[in-house]
């Protein structure tokens, strides 16, 4: 049974007057690139709301790491052994397990991070034996380019690891996406419009 995906109303850059609609709306997932930026904005809301999930789509940094998974209910750019370790360090002071996306490059593009397909096994695997929860793969396919065929790739990587979650696709091609069992998508401009 193919399962809806849910939405990440991507709310980088935006200020509260733009998200709380959305929050008193009903709305749960929300995604920021920033780990400063969304502590100042999420700290507070997360503790009125605390069915509220939070994802970190951008880089995470190793020094932002525990302000991080202090705060980030997913984190869907872990992409290397030293990122996974602190990780898993962290966990273990904080007494906590985040869910996890493994970035993968899926189009080898020299300016993105994330692993290249042909690490994705070996990298999931140290994950897996160091105690971290990998729900699924992410990735961010090269723009002008027909993103079906990346997609469809990833998926297939998706299911060779056996993982549920598949972590794909925004505002101009997240129907190509979901035909290719994205479970979370990230969706910006088509929600809170054009960013300044």
């Amino acid at each position: 049974m193919i399962k809806s995906p849910e939405i990440i109303a991507v709310s980088k850059t935006f200020g509260l007057d733009h998200i709380l609609p959305s929050i008193q709306h009903g709305h749960i997932h929300y995604g920021e690139n920033k780990v400063q930026e969304a502590v100042q904005k999420w700290t507070e809301i997360k503790k009125e709301n605390p069915h509220i999930k939070l994802h970190l789509i951008g880089r995470l940094q190793t020094n932002k790491v525990k302000m991080a998974l202090k705060l980030f209910d997913y984190i869907h750019s872990l992409d290397s052994k030293k990122l996974a370790d602190r990780i898993c360090k962290i966990q273990q002071e904080l007494k906590i397990n985040k869910k996890l996306f493994i970035q993968v490059n899926i189009g080898n593009e020299n300016q993105k991070s994330g692993l290249r397909k042909e690490e994705v096994l070996d990298f999931h695997d140290y994950c897996k034996n160091i105690g971290l929860d990998i729900i699924g793969l992410m990735c961010i396919p090269p723009i002008n380019q027909d993103t079906r065929k990346y997609f469809e790739e990833l998926n297939n990587l998706n299911k060779t690891l056996k993982l549920n979650d598949l972590s794909m696709g925004m505002s101009s091609d997240f129907l190509e996406a979901i035909e290719n069992n994205a479970t979370f998508i990230r969706i910006g401009s088509s929600i809170f419009g054009q960013r300044g």
